[in-house]
């Protein structure tokens, strides 16, 4: 049983260069396997920065992030507040 998680991206250039490559740190920073696609689409592995730009996910555009393993359930939770979050934004 898949364990997922819906967010809409927050970024105010979607999930592109900097955002893209802000999220894919973070999904490479965990052991687990976690892909992200569109509801109706097909899912690529969130740690590949060439396959999430590919998905060519825009601003408040949502996305699932899914993982098969239980033990990724608190990655999930971290990967859909940074998306939820505008990456672009100047601190």
């Amino acid at each position: 049983m898949p364990f997922e998680r819906r967010v809409q991206v927050g970024s105010s250039s979607g999930l592109h260069a900097r955002p893209a490559a802000a999220f894919v740190r973070a999904a490479a920073a965990h052991p687990h396997r976690i892909t992200i696609g569109r509801p109706d689409g097909p899912a690529v592995v969130a740690s590949s920065i060439l396959s999430v730009l590919g998905l060519h996910v825009g601003y408040g555009e949502e996305v699932v992030l899914t993982a098969e393993d239980e033990l990724a359930v608190g990655a999930l939770d971290e990967l859909s507040a940074l998306l939820g979050q505008d990456l672009d934004r100047e601190d």
